[in-house]
This record gives structure tokens, C-alpha cells and sequence, in this order.
């Protein structure tokens, strides 16, 4: 008899029961899914760290090729930049607002005054819409360049 009631006890400690089985794997999914969420937060923030550095350099080519030849370009494409694309995969926006109607073109701050003298480059961001004014909801998330180039960065972030 006393054997048996060590073996009883004996199987009751080796295995989990199904409750505790259903928790461990409760908490588990808990966990993964704060580790993911943090995981796209990361990707975003990087992703928007690419989109400044590559409107920077643009940006420099840009005032390289004005510097060389007098006059900006006419597209990305004259600085040999042609259908480059931001990290969410969609084309560099580039304006040159000292043509004629330019301005009527431009990126704006808060009070609808260009936000460049010059040319703007800019990303449509994580969402891809965008409007002329900065403080728009669609243009929070668009990486931009304002203040011809002294800022670089999200709209969201731009205080004119």
C-alpha cells in the first residue's frame, strides 16, 4: 500500500496540468507581444533615422549641383538619384520652389509661410498622405527638411 501511494505521487510530479500548461503559455504570449510591439517601435525609429540621413545627402547634392551649374535641379534624376526611395518604399518628394508658382508648391509651417527659401525634400512617411501644411494630421509622420536644411526631421518634431 505504501508503494502505491508513492507511485501516485511520484506521476502527479512529473507532469504539468492543463491549467498550468494553459498559464505558462498565457504568460508567454504576454510576453511576446510586448516584445514585438517594442520590436515595429524599433524598426519605426529606424526606419525614420534612414529617411533624415538620405535627405541630408540628397539635400547636399542638391546644393552641390546648383553650386556647379546656377540653377537647382529639375528632379532628383539630375543628381543621379532617380527613383530613389524612402524606407517605406516609396519615392523622395523634390520641389524646387523658386520657379514660377513654386511657392504655391511648398511645404508650409503653421501660419502657411514656406518652410525653405530654396527647395524642399521631403518623405510621405510611415502612412504615405501628406498635405502643404506641416501641421496637418496626415504630414505629422513625413520626414522632412525645413529651414533650408538647418532641420531635418519629422514634421511632428518642426516648431517654425
Amino acid at each position: 500500500m505504501g508503494y502505491l501511494l508513492t507511485l501516485t505521487a511520484l506521476r502527479r510530479v512529473r507532469g504539468f496540468t492543463l491549467v498550468e500548461l494553459m498559464i505558462a503559455v498565457a504568460i508567454v504570449g504576454v510576453l511576446v507581444s510586448l516584445a514585438y510591439g517594442r520590436y515595429q517601435d524599433y524598426r519605426e525609429r529606424i526606419k525614420v533615422k534612414t529617411a533624415i540621413m538620405d535627405i541630408k545627402v540628397l539635400g547636399v547634392l542638391v546644393t552641390d549641383y546648383q553650386q556647379s551649374n546656377g540653377h537647382l535641379p529639375s528632379s532628383l534624376a539630375d543628381v543621379g538619384n532617380a527613383g530613389k526611395t524612402d524606407p517605406w518604399g516609396r519615392p523622395y518628394v523634390y520641389q524646387d520652389v523658386t520657379v514660377p508658382g513654386g511657392h504655391g508648391a511648398a511645404r508650409k509651417d503653421h501660419a502657411l509661410n514656406p518652410i525653405n527659401s530654396e527647395f524642399d525634400i521631403y518623405s510621405l512617411g510611415r502612412d504615405g498622405v501628406t498635405r502643404k501644411q506641416l501641421t496637418q494630421r496626415d504630414s505629422l509622420d513625413d520626414v522632412v527638411r525645413a529651414r533650408d536644411g538647418a532641420f531635418v526631421g519629422l514634421a511632428s518634431d518642426f516648431t517654425s
